[in-house]
Formats: structure tokens, sequence, C-alpha cells
């Protein structure tokens, strides 16, 4: 019997939560009353409600905290408090943006804000500041946002990497998380190669984890700066390095990670690809395996099982799925890029190499 699978729950950015807390933080400034629940505007028309966590009011500003509901998205902000506080500003200043605590500031060029600026992404200012309006046209305010415990958080992400600093940032384009769709991560792969672009980096490695990235660096020496955590989304940095090119791309991750590059998959997951048993196999023979030898390779459990027969018979099954995985890496980026592929072990030993 097939079981149907449980419709994962969607949720919102912290962009759509830090527009629920200005808005009722705004309207309270305006009137001394909290809207709670508060209702906000998404910029495709969707109309959600939040409810305030805390709030509080003075004659000069006013502030709320919104809980972050990322629904059953792996979100690291997921539960995070996001809280925003309205002051009044200098007449004709309109709506200016300030970080508080655990809401970084950029520090690298190549992101869509510039260096010095609060880690407030332009969607989400839009998001606020069309949401202010419709509560009062053309508002004179200080929006300051702060996300608690932000700054401990943001070490559990790209951002020190991006030279976003002392926080998290305040993302979201569509106002709504949708689950597993890994958009944030990609998000960040992008944004990692528009700084390393910006810096005149001219060589990157993308690698799959820690492992890889500290065979990279142990072998090149590259800046932080050069460095994409790329997880399994290998599609991501190709298909962004074919619209903003880069001198050299390493790509570096485990053999089996690899072998489904090779193969011609994009994401790299084992819920979302899988490995080709009849491909290594045929990879066995071309690399000189026997017949025994590609047999057991068709019927093996794991990518490493392959591997190990063939290092135990010296066979440079290795170089020859890097070899593949750089011709399916080199087709994607169309000639704008040169690749190169490193494969490793688990402990971190090259296994294959193609350049």
């Amino acid at each position: 019997m097939i079981m149907n699978k449980k419709e994962l729950r969607k949720g919102w950015t912290t962009g759509a939560c830090a527009t629920a807390a200005a808005r009722a933080a705004y309207g309270a400034l305006l009137t001394g009353e909290f809207c709670d629940p508060v209702q906000i505007r998404l910029p495709k028309g969707q109309t959600p409600s939040f409810c305030l966590n805390r709030q509080g009011v003075s004659q000069q500003s006013a502030w709320a905290a919104v809980i972050k509901d990322a629904g059953d998205d792996p979100d690291i902000t997921h539960g995070a408090e996001i809280v925003v506080c309205v002051e009044r500003g200098e007449p004709g200043s309109g709506i200016v943006f300030k970080n508080g605590a655990g809401v970084g500031v950029v520090t690298k060029p190549g992101l869509p804000l510039a260096v010095g600026e609060p880690a407030i992404n332009p969607m989400p200012r839009q998001m606020i500041t069309d949401n202010l309006n419709e509560v009062q046209e053309n508002p004179d305010v200080i929006v300051t946002i702060s996300i608690t415990k932000g700054e401990e958080l943001a070490q559990k992400t790209m951002n020190p990497r991006l030279g976003i600093l002392g926080g998290l940032s305040v993302l979201g384009t569509t106002g709504i998380v949708v689950p597993y769709s890994c958009a944030a991560w990609i998000h960040s792969i992008h944004r990692g190669i528009d700084v390393a672009r910006a810096l005149g980096i001219g060589h990157m490695a993308a690698t799959t984890g820690s492992t890889s990235e500290k065979t990279v660096v142990d072998k090149y020496g590259l800046e932080e700066s050069a460095l994409i955590d790329m997880g399994d989304f290998a599609g991501g940095v190709l298909k962004y390095v074919r619209q903003k090119p880069i001198d050299k791309l390493t790509l570096c991750g485990g053999f089996a990670k690899l072998c489904k590059l090779a193969q011609g998959e994009m994401d790299l997951h084992s819920s979302r690809s899988r490995l080709d048993f009849d491909r290594l196999a045929q990879w066995m023979k071309e690399a000189g395996a026997n017949e025994d030898l590609q047999n057991q390779s068709r019927n093996a459990n794991t990518a490493l099982e392959v591997l190990m027969l063939a290092l135990d018979h010296n066979i440079a099954l290795g170089d020859l799925v890097a070899c593949r995985a750089k011709e399916v890496a080199q087709a994607v980026v169309s000639g704008h890029c040169h690749i190169e592929i490193i494969a490793i072990n688990r402990f971190g030993d090259i296994v294959g190499h193609a350049e």
C-alpha cells in the first residue's frame, strides 16, 4: 500500500516577522495601542496574521516582538525572537533602517547592500515600507531590527564568511518559507560567489563539507572568502558561475557525491539522487577492471565499497570519476570557468583528481 506523505507546513521568513513587528509597533506609536494579532500584506498579496510575544510603547517610540515560525523547514532561525523598535524621526527623513543587537552589518562588497549597511535585505525593507505606508502614508521613522541571540545563531550560518558580522541577516523575498526548498542555502551560495568576485578572487573552491574544505585549504591555502560551502547543491554553484564567471573553480567532495555529479546529477543529496551502480561497473571496466570486479561493483551496497575494490586492485577509478564529473561541470558552466575536481575519502585523502 502506498502511504501519502504528510504535507509539510510552510512558515514565515525573518523579513515577514520583522514586518509584522514593525507594523504593530508603528500602530502603537500612533495610537498607544497594539493590534494583536497583527495582519500584514506580503509581496504577492497574502495577508497572514502574527501574534506578538512582547511589546512596549512610549511617547517617542514603540517596540514589538514576534517569534519566528519557519514551519517544517530546518531553518536555524526557527523559534528566534524578532524585535522591532519604531521611533519618531526627523520630518522629511522617511524610513531609516538600523540594526540592533543580533542583526549583522555588511563588511564586504558583492552583496545587495553597501558596505556598512545593516544586513536587512532590500525586499524586507520594501515589505516594511509598504506595510508602514498602509498604517500612515510617508512616515518619518527609524526602524531598528534586533534578533534575540542573533549573534550566537549567526555563527551557525555562512554570514561570517560572507562578511556579515555581528549577527544574522533579515531575509526573505516572498515572506513565505517553503519547507526544504533549500532556497536559503542556494541564496548563500550565490552571495558567497558575489562577494568573492567583488574582492577580485580568481580561484574559488566549492566543497561538500568541512572535510573537503580542509583538503582544499591544505592544498591551496585559499582565503575564507574564496570558499563556498555548497553542501549538496552542485547545480546551485555551477549554474550561477555560468552567469557570473570566475577564472577557476575547484569542486571538492566525497567520492560518492562526485559519482552522482559524474552521472549528471546537480543535487547530490541522498534523498534526491541515487548512485547508478551499473554506471560505476562500466567505469570500472573503462579503468581496467576484469569482469569479476565489474560484477562486484554492480552488486555493491555503497560507492565506498566500489572505491575500495578499485584501490585494492590498483584501478584508477577515482581519477576516471573525477574526469567524468569535470566533463559534466564544464558543460554546465559553458566554458565560462576552468573546472577542477578533487574526490576524497572520509578522511580527506585525495582519491581522484581531474584538472
